[in-house]
């Protein structure tokens, strides 16, 4: 049996301020992500989140990629 090297997927730090991709039709997700100081960036149109407010959430499937 061949061995393999275990490499475990980089984990973020929950302060790490991530990009999400949120419909403007969400109202109650955008609603939401403001009560926990989610920023909204006009420029790029993505909500600015800390990695730890959605950690383990359908949310980091939103995550946008660098």
């Amino acid at each position: 049996m061949e061995e393999k090297i275990f490499k475990p997927c980089p984990r973020r730090p929950d302060w790490e301020i991530v990009q999400l991709k949120v419909a403007y039709s969400e109202k109650d997700l955008r609603e939401m992500l403001k009560s926990v100081d989610g920023k909204w960036d006009p420029e790029k149109k993505v909500w600015l989140v800390p990695y730890g407010l959605i950690r383990g959430t359908a949310l980091e499937k939103r995550i946008l990629k660098d």
